[in-house]
Formats: structure tokens, sequence, C-alpha cells
């Protein structure tokens, strides 16, 4: 299975990649919406799995989202934001955009865990 880290923070990427490693995903990572596009446009298979922070340069997370989302063949790409966004009106835009989940940073690394449990995409701390 393979994730998506997308963050302008280099920190913050190997930090969710570090994760997603540990629940069994091959890890991608981009530091922007419009880098993590090119490497979907490049891989065979899409990921099960982004990652997504909001306030990034170039194409932001959720210009991002959308952006996937108009896209009929990532359609099953499930998209988790994971941003310093707090405000209920961001977080509403986000899922009705299309994100599939909201973890607010700083989070724990168990907070991620159980995001991707609820999502139906680990078990027990394993991937599915």
């Amino acid at each position: 299975m393979q994730a998506m880290v997308i963050d302008d923070s280099r920190a913050m990427r190997l930090i969710l990649a570090r994760i997603a490693g540990q629940l069994g995903f091959d890890v991608i990572q981009a530091g922007n919406g419009r880098e993590a596009l090119d490497r979907l446009e490049e891989l065979d298979e899409t990921p099960e799995l982004a990652l997504v922070d909001w306030n990034m340069p170039e194409m932001n997370g959720l210009e991002f989202i959308l952006a996937v989302r108009k896209e009929p063949k990532y359609k099953s790409m499930t998209l988790m934001m994971v941003t310093t966004e707090s405000e209920q009106g961001q977080i509403v835009r986000a899922l009705a955009a299309g994100a599939h989940e909201y973890v607010i940073k700083p989070f724990t690394p168990d907070a991620i865990v159980e995001k991707l449990a609820l999502l139906g995409l680990v078990r027990n701390g394993v991937s599915a």
C-alpha cells in the first residue's frame, strides 16, 4: 500500500512518513500540492492515502484536494488533512471539498493511527 505525504515542512514530512511507514505504507513525499499532482501522474497506481497540509506555497492542500476530487482516476484515494488550521469553518471547507478526515497539528502518532483506523486503512497498528 502506498501513502503520499504532502507538506512544505521537510521535518513534518519525515514525521508523517515515519508514522505511515511503521504502518506498512510505502511513502511518497511532496513539498506542495502541485508537486504532489505531478508525482501522482508519474505513478502506475494511485496511493491509498494522502496526508495533506493546508498551508503550502504554489498549491495549498485545499486546492490539491479539489484538484484530486475532479479526477475520477483518484476517486479511491483517501485524503486526510494534517494542518494547523483549527477553525471550524476551515474543517468544514476541507471535508466539503472531499477530505475524509482532519487532524490538527500538533498531533500524536496515536491520533494519526486512530484516524486511519476509523477510515479502515489500519488495524491494530498495521495497514489493512
